[in-house]
């Protein structure tokens, strides 16, 4: 069973330090080291200090006079805190967040989520999984943050198999709490949820549910290495998470397209993948601006485009028994995953990458848009580019039925949630 709750938050006062707008940040992992710096130029109070304390500079002593960053971001949120920046919750509260946003498909959409604790469970008990597998990721980073500071200061972004967010919507006031716009033109609107009646019937209604993180992974992972080093029951045992409910409307999963590389210098693998193409896929050449098999029916379809030919080929999967004999044993919905089909035949198969090759990124790499895909392979920078459909939100929830988890970035959930909303007591 899940055990969502309220929690006493952490949270800015808007009031002292201006807008939610000024204070907010995108997730610490998509964050370069130019862009932390124009957030801090908005704010010297925004999340990101806290969320991705910069090292010690030998050129720039005052950056960090500690030279430890994580004793940094404690003490600068101790700081804020008795500077009145942040402000301390006695009585646990759900925070409900809406974000309405343009999708890459160019349309308008509002996705519903809920900022709540979730107790930290194995992967084994089957009620928080992932949902896809993930790359190696800075575990001990996160850590030494977490103990430094006591808090969860960045969400995990989950989804939920029952939806709470009908519970809430009634309550909320025609005003939120908070609004920031993330720098794709998010619009995020934040309310505070007190009413302990909610707060029980959010409770009851998760009590059943699984929750696939879709974001975060590697921030889970943290949360149970910290659970297990502090042992024991207290609020250790709990995570920050973003809920959003597989039904919801404003739920939509694009694709992350595939990039190889080493096939240039290699005339054998080169010919060796073509044929391999040739005999498993239809092949048919398509206008550039067509490549994106977004919208196509079918098992097995992809964009291909590759440095040699520069043109673009609609790929079709001639016979789905060959995936079927290849993950024999392996739930349906998997076998009819574009990515397991791609990963499988092509990725494994033709071209004789490992799970190790795979997992270390080594000759493969990801674009979130066709666009990127295309101009990386252009540049030179890689050989070849597989485009990708969409993964139905109804095949999510196919797989997460099953024990299976679908490869390495099979999905990409757009927008991201930011940090800075609120931030989650771990002791």
């Amino acid at each position: 069973m899940a055990e969502v709750l309220p929690f006493a938050a952490l949270h800015y006062d808007l009031g002292k330090v201006g807008s939610l707008d000024a204070v907010a940040a995108p997730p610490y992992d998509v964050i370069d080291a130019a862009q932390r710096q124009a957030l801090l130029e908005r704010s010297p109070y925004n999340a990101v200090a806290i969320d991705l304390p910069k090292p010690f500079d030998p050129a720039d002593p005052d950056s960090n006079p500690s030279g430890d960053p994580y004793a940094e971001a404690a003490a600068r949120i101790e700081s804020w805190r008795s500077e009145g920046a942040l402000v301390q919750d006695e009585a646990p509260s759900i925070w409900a967040m809406t974000q309405d946003y343009v999708a890459p498909d160019g349309n308008s959409y509002s996705r519903h989520g809920l900022l709540v604790r979730v107790r930290v469970e194995d992967y084994e008990t089957g009620t928080v999984r992932p949902h896809e597998r993930t790359h190696p990721g800075p575990l001990l980073d996160r850590l030494e943050l977490t103990r430094a500071t006591g808090y969860n200061l960045s969400p995990i972004f989950s989804l939920s198999t029952e939806d709470a967010w009908p519970l809430v919507e009634p309550a909320l006031a025609d005003e939120p709490w908070g609004e920031a716009t993330d720098e794709d033109g998010t619009v995020n609107r934040l309310w505070k949820v007190e009413d302990p009646a909610i707060h029980a019937a959010v409770t009851e209604r998760l009590a059943g549910a699984q929750l696939l993180i879709a974001d975060g992974h590697h921030r889970y992972e943290t949360a149970r290495a910290f659970r297990d080093e502090v042992g024991g029951e207290g609020p250790h045992n709990y995570t920050l998470m973003s809920l959003t409910g597989l039904d919801d409307p404003g739920l939509l999963v694009f694709p992350t397209h595939r990039l190889l590389s080493g096939f240039a210098g290699d005339p054998e693998r080169q010919q060796r993948l073509g044929n391999g193409l040739r005999e498993l896929f239809d092949a048919e050449e398509v206008p550039r601006e067509e490549i994106d098999p977004a919208g196509e029916d079918g098992v097995g379809v992809f964009g291909l485009y590759d440095a040699f030919h520069k043109k673009a080929f609609r790929l079709r999967l001639k016979d789905p028994a060959e995936v079927d004999r290849r993950l024999e044993g392996m739930p349906e919905a998997y076998r009819r995953l574009d990515s397991a089909i791609l990963e499988t035949l092509v990725l494994k198969g033709l071209a004789g990458m490992s799970d190790h090759d795979i997992d270390e990124r080594q000759g493969l790499e990801y674009a979130k848009s066709v666009d990127a895909a295309l101009e990386m392979v252009d540049d030179g920078d890689y050989d070849i580019a597989f485009i990708q459909r969409g993964v139905p939100v109804e095949q999510v929830k196919d797989i997460a039925n099953t024990d299976s988890v679908m490869p390495p970035k099979s999905t990409f959930f757009y927008p991201k949630v930011m940090t800075g909303f609120a931030f989650n007591p771990v002791r």
